[in-house]
């Protein structure tokens, strides 16, 4: 069937129901390719960033060699290195005097591991939301149809296949609609939702790692200062 007999044939609600079952597909689609290629990258980016870390000789070649990544991994070496700096700056003053080096650092460190979680999370929210409504939109357009052809009907006085099998079968058409933006929809919000838990997963052995060794070296006067 052609669907531009929808919009040449159907009324505004119709019409109206098929334009934002568009949108949501249109939607559905872009944060699919968008937080796909995004997840592709920042998986790279952090195995690099975290090959470049834990390879460098010294905390001073790591920083120098994570300055241009901009890989979860690396935003969280340079916030920590950034925290130990400040802390060893302020030794002995109120700042230094206020909390532990271990205190400063999980706080530092915790700070942006929040951030880059949250990040990770962006188009989740519109994903479920497109993929819980959609079908209940479609229907909604159904019904709809349905009842404007009913109507036909009374006002006509008379029925036969040919008056309600058109309307009766646009209006059907939106249902399928629905589900067609609702599925992919549902399957790209599990499969990012999973690739999340991972990363999230793998950003906390991270943090933990770059705690320990900052606090291992927060002694150390070379590569830090």
């Amino acid at each position: 069937m052609n669907l531009m007999t929808v919009f040449q044939q159907g009324d505004a609600v119709l019409i109206a129901v098929f334009m934002i079952l568009i949108l949501m597909s249109v939607l559905t689609w872009y944060l699919i390719i968008v937080r796909g290629v995004q997840t592709l990258r920042l998986r790279r980016a952090n195995r690099d960033a975290e090959s470049a870390l834990w390879g460098a000789a010294d905390w001073r070649q790591a920083e120098t060699s994570l300055q241009h990544s901009q890989g979860q991994f690396a935003n969280l070496a340079r916030a920590g290195l950034a925290a130990l700096k400040q802390y060893q700056s302020q030794a002995g003053r109120a700042l230094g005097q206020a909390c532990g080096i271990d205190e400063f650092l999980t706080r530092a460190i915790r700070k942006v591991l929040s951030q880059e979680m949250a990040r990770q999370e962006a188009g989740l929210t519109v994903l479920a939301s497109i993929g819980s409504t959609a079908p209940f939109v479609g229907l909604f357009g159904t019904v709809w149809g349905i009842y404007h052809a009913l109507v036909n009907i009374g006002q006509a006085g008379q029925m036969s296949i040919g008056a309600v099998a058109g309307p009766i079968g646009e209006a059907l058409v939106a249902t399928a609609a629905g589900l067609a933006a609702a599925i992919p929809a549902v399957l790209a919000y599990n499969a990012l939702t999973r690739a999340q838990r991972v990363m999230s997963q793998e950003l906390d052995y991270f943090a933990h790692d770059l705690h320990a060794q900052l606090l291992t070296q927060s002694g150390e006067s070379h590569g830090v200062r």
